[in-house]
């Protein structure tokens, strides 16, 4: 029975459940942000894990950056880093600050660092500035997390603006390139980096052409990068969510009139909460999945990919 308390859970993710029942479906009402939405402003507000993500110590003593991590899968991510026992840096848009001060003050309540640096990845000079403050800050960095990116849905090639495309090539790819080029003096034998990538890499949508074809090149990248920083015994990865409810999807992300079926598609009848991606990426950074390199880990409720 759809339910508007998407995050009325409180079972973390340690515990026996049935993945169909653990979230209930939404049906979410029609709705439309600016961009870059705020989580602060969904309905139903999603899950992030501040009540449900439960921390074993994975990543004591290490030191991340995860760029777009204000709210959605990135604030899930992050929260999960802090209470795995990471200190953590986080990017987002200025527009963004209050959801980015809320992941912060969660960060810090599980005894972590925690970093907040506002800019817009699209200038190739933050780019290469929030990865010496964060590893200026943190004093260090083992983790990178590119998970940033830019979705608007438009009905026909015909009438995607010239400016759309590029600022989405821009967001998503561009930016990725920049930003791992500059952290890469800075990371160690051992750390990880673990790109967001997406569903729509393998399925891409008609009215999503750009952003599909984004996060193409993104899993493309990630095996490449893989194999040439593999020797230097830094792992490259991936993560490809199906449909996440988050503010991407109320601000341009979705049509308004197709948010009320979001995620329904899924052979778990539902759509993913951001904390449910956390778990992918805190096994990708964790030592525990040292021979996994170049691997594109699907969380998507069951989505058949190649």
């Amino acid at each position: 029975m759809a339910t508007d308390d998407a995050s009325a859970t409180t079972t973390d993710q340690l515990t026996f459940t049935n993945p169909v029942t653990r979230y209930p479906t939404i049906s979410p009402p029609e709705q439309q942000q600016d961009e870059p939405g705020l989580e602060s402003q969904i309905e139903p507000q999603a899950d992030l894990g501040e009540q449900s993500y439960r921390g074993t110590g994975r990543l004591e003593g290490r030191k991340a950056l995860v760029t777009g991590a204000d709210s959605g899968i990135g604030a899930a991510v992050a929260i999960a880093f802090a209470r795995e026992g990471a200190d953590v840096a986080i990017t987002y848009l200025p527009s963004e600050e209050r959801d980015a001060q809320h992941v912060a003050e969660v960060i810090r309540d599980a005894g972590s660092t925690a970093v907040t640096i506002p800019g817009d990845l699209t200038d190739p000079a933050f780019c290469q500035e929030v990865v010496e403050r964060a590893a200026a800050e943190l004093a260090g960095l083992d983790i990178l997390v590119n998970n940033a990116g830019k979705q608007v849905a438009v009905e026909s090639l015909e009438e995607l603006p010239d400016d759309q495309l590029e600022q989405t090539y821009q967001a998503n790819v561009l930016a990725m390139f920049r930003i791992t080029k500059a952290a890469l003096k800075h990371l160690p034998p051992g750390s990880t980096i673990i790109n967001t990538t997406s569903i729509e890499a393998y399925k891409p949508a008609p009215i999503l052409l750009d952003y599909a074809s984004t996060k193409a090149a993104i899993n493309n990248f990630t095996k490449g990068l893989a194999q040439q920083l593999a020797p230097k015994g830094i792992r490259v990865n991936a993560v490809a969510p199906g449909p996440v409810w988050t503010p991407l999807q109320t601000s341009g992300g979705q049509p308004p009139e197709k948010l009320p079926q979001f995620g329904q598609s899924t052979p778990l009848g539902r759509a993913g909460q951001p904390t449910e991606m956390a778990p992918a990426y805190v096994f990708l950074a964790s030592p525990e999945s040292s021979f996994v390199i170049g691997e594109t880990l699907n969380a998507n409720g069951g989505m058949p990919t190649p």
